[in-house]
């Protein structure tokens, strides 16, 4: 039944809801998130800092490959790790050519002297292999025995697949400090090389690579001097928050007895079924609306601020038993931008009926209220201690998410394709693990979810998001660099070991040096952005 009017910053997966989503006021439950820093439950590859007043979720994108990395062709052509190039007889031409997407083209032509020498490797790996009858163990063999004993085309193949791995290296020598692991394609099919080879004796071939984006400020140093204006939930406010707890809490205590004589007041608790319908006026457009149905819902008037305006109201003096129709206009802030705008009427029936006996708010209420306490007066200041702390996480919550906001607005930055979809695939991996926390997804539907197809509509669905994500944590990478910022060694290796046992009391695998990554990241990330608070100029608003 979806009838409140709450949103989310961020699409999630969540299960399906109840009518009122009502959450208590906890130091777990922020009111404001966003895509570089939120509040989540640990995924098998994100990190959580303990140190910081706010967790600090960051994934890290694809790294720049460097002495200990290797670029991995995604072909059957083999790629060696990167190391001291092997000498070549002549010397290959490679002509870059830029494409979107932070992409290069790199077209390498192979002289013939070069394949000729690969040929005799072939055929010298060959000999060695094999004994072939009247010829002595290792001894060279001529070429038609070779060729009639082999076939033409596994020998072919096998020199084209030598000069690739041979050249390879080459071509990538003068991009290797800005390219992207995991991102080097062979873009010319293998079997045109073969036909290449065997009609030339010589070879050239395409082959592409995704390098570090350039970061591209506007205006430069602009992040400087930010002007940053936070919109503020009135829903965060410390008392505000404090007194709705304390009167959750108060009605947990007390006792629903059944409403016999008068019809729905404020304060009720009404037992409901609820159907909804657009109006128009052709009869035959009419159409349901499955998600503003229900049936046996608890509707507690209390809570009417966070449903569909005008529903409460046209609910007053509803006795049991008694069906009401009254139509309703869904408002354009509406979290559901189908609905937004729609004339709807809904049918109510009124099931059953209860108002809350409930016990007198004194000091011998105190302990059940909070254990602990023995006053009133000393539940009420705690709660407000407590409401204040998720006050100040929240402000600062969404300051960092107005800065971040405003730095995707001042980078220009031309995102690789390995990187966004990498980055892609692990948020939509931790998502898929907290959904599957929740709900207890089955074999069947962790698969579905799982497959090739499931992600790739989440990539296209989410690239907006996806690629904010990225330009946000590329600026702050950014700046950490620009203005030469250093956080304590001992705080990394603190952290290193707190996820490295974390990792380990859920029994999950690691990498250690990758986990070492990404909270360097997640230790930047928050070093550049308590840098940016002290040097912005803020104004706070509430909505």
């Amino acid at each position: 039944m979806e009838l409140c009017s709450s949103t989310s910053t961020l699409p999630n997966f969540n299960p399906s809801r109840s009518l009122l989503l009502l959450l208590p006021i906890t130091s777990s439950s922020p009111s404001i998130t966003n895509p570089f820093l939120h509040f989540t439950n640990k995924p098998f590859n994100a990190l959580t800092l303990s140190s910081s007043s706010r967790q600090i979720h960051l994934i890290r994108p694809a790294s720049p490959l460097n002495s200990t990395r290797t670029a991995a062709s995604k072909t059957s052509s083999p790629v060696t790790e990167t190391r001291e190039l092997e000498k070549l007889p002549a010397d290959i031409t490679v002509t870059e050519t830029p494409e979107p997407n932070s992409r290069l083209r790199l077209s390498v032509q192979v002289p013939q002297a070069v394949c000729e020498e690969c040929y005799q490797m072939v055929v010298d790996e060959f000999t060695r292999q094999v004994k072939v009858p009247g010829f002595r163990p290792g001894k060279k063999l001529p070429p038609n025995v070779l060729v009639s004993y082999f076939g033409k085309e596994r020998l072919q193949n096998a020199v084209v697949e030598s000069v690739l791995k041979r050249t390879l290296p080459h071509a990538m020598s003068a991009v290797t400090s800005r390219a992207l692991q995991d991102s080097v394609l062979i873009r010319s099919k293998f079997s045109d090389l073969v036909e290449m080879y065997s009609s030339s004796n010589n070879l050239t071939y395409d082959i592409t690579v995704d390098v570090a984006p350039e970061i591209k400020w506007n205006p430069e140093n602009g992040y400087k001097n930010l002007k940053i204006v936070v919109e503020l939930d009135n829903d965060i406010d410390a008392l505000k928050a404090s007194q709705e707890e304390l009167r959750r809490r108060h009605k947990s205590l007390g006792i629903l007895r059944i409403v016999t004589d008068r019809g729905l007041q404020i304060g009720d608790v009404a037992v409901v079924d609820i159907s909804a319908k657009t109006i128009e006026q052709d009869e035959s457009n009419v159409q349901n609306i499955p998600s503003a149905e229900s049936k046996d819902f608890n509707f507690d008037t209390e809570d009417g601020d966070k449903v569909l305006p005008g529903f409460l109201d046209s609910l007053i003096g509803i006795r049991g038993g008694e069906t009401r129709s009254f139509p309703l206009v869904f408002p354009e802030s509406w979290r559901q931008e189908h609905l937004r705008g729609v004339h709807a009427e809904f049918t109510v029936e009124c099931k059953e009926l209860f108002y809350r006996d409930l016990p007198e708010l004194d000091d011998s209420l105190a302990d059940k209220l909070l254990p602990g306490c023995t006053t009133l007066e000393q539940v009420k200041e705690t709660l407000l201690e407590k409401c204040l702390e998720v006050e100040k996480t929240a402000k600062e919550q969404a300051t960092d998410n107005a800065i971040l906001h405003q730095l995707c607005k001042m980078v220009e930055i031309d995102i690789p394709q390995s990187i966004f979809e990498e980055q892609g695939r692990q948020l939509y991996g931790s998502q898929l693990l907290e959904l599957q926390t929740k709900v207890k997804l089955n074999e069947e539907q962790l698969a579905a979810l799982s497959s090739p197809k499931a992600v790739s509509e989440y990539l296209q669905v989410q690239k907006e998001n996806i690629t904010a994500v990225l330009k946000q944590n590329l600026a702050v990478g950014d700046i950490f660099k620009r203005e030469n910022l250093e956080f304590p060694t001992d705080e990394l290796v603190k952290e290193v070991e707190n996820s490295i046992a974390e990792f380990k009391r859920h029994k999950q695998e690691y990498d250690e040096e990758r986990v070492k990554e990404q909270v360097q990241d997640i230790l930047e990330g928050a070093k550049v952005l308590e840098w940016l608070r002290e040097r912005a100029e803020i104004q706070y608003i509430t909505n």
